[in-house]
């Protein structure tokens, strides 16, 4: 059974990607401990709320340099909502903060109007539809590879990341006109914006993917 070590950081939605991943045969441990995160088989940095509490909450801890000596083992690490966008270097929200610096680029607020609409809702939430991107017309050797285009999948977030490099971005999706990152990858580092642990049984596909990935 693939071990997968769930990084707790003081941010919600754990219990839910713990019992997502033990659903499709993985072994969830959830852990804080720097050293466990840095030696796991394979990672999932999940999250919900603002971006400067989750990257507070991963330095007072050590975790952020756990992860990042992670990665270079060329282990499989997944970033879900708040998760994917640590990932990033940077986020305008409430100001200006660092993150992980993983993947090039920001995480900006979702415009509240543009593209012919008066005011957009936001937060976004609720289910979208993913979509393929121009460097990507093919999700093969992603945790994507069993999802068709057009599936969808559960969203809840206020901003947006939008990675640097065209390449690194693998699906796309459509909130009111206004096109959002909804998969990153790079190497063996893959974010999702929507959350595969609230998508039902298409979600889990994505998970299964991710522990035999």
């Amino acid at each position: 059974m693939n071990k997968v070590v769930v990084v707790d950081y003081g941010v919600g939605n754990l219990k839910s990607v713990l019992r997502g991943v033990e659903q499709v045969g993985g072994n969830a441990v959830l852990s804080d401990n720097p050293d466990e995160v840095c030696k796991a088989e394979r990672l999932i940095l999940p999250g919900v709320g603002a971006f400067s509490g989750g990257m507070a909450g991963l330095r007072r801890r050590n975790l952020d340099s756990a992860i990042l000596d992670f990665v270079k083992t060329g282990r499989p690490l997944l970033g879900i909502c708040l998760g994917m966008q640590l990932l990033f270097e940077k986020s305008d929200e409430h100001g200006g903060h660092e993150g992980l610096g993983l993947i090039s680029g920001q995480v900006v607020p979702i415009p509240t109007n543009g593209g012919g609409v008066a005011e957009r809702k936001i937060p976004h939430i609720g289910w979208c539809a993913l979509k393929f991107t121009e460097q990507h017309r093919t999700w093969k050797n992603s945790i994507l590879e069993n999802i068709n285009e057009g599936e969808f999948f559960y969203f809840v977030h206020s901003f947006m990341a939008i990675p640097e490099n065209g390449g690194e971005l693998l699906a796309c999706c459509e909130y009111e006109k206004q096109h959002i990152t909804a998969a990153v990858i790079k190497k063996n580092i893959i974010g999702t914006q929507f959350h595969p642990e609230k998508s039902g049984g298409i979600g889990l596909k994505v998970l299964r993917q991710f522990v035999n990935w």
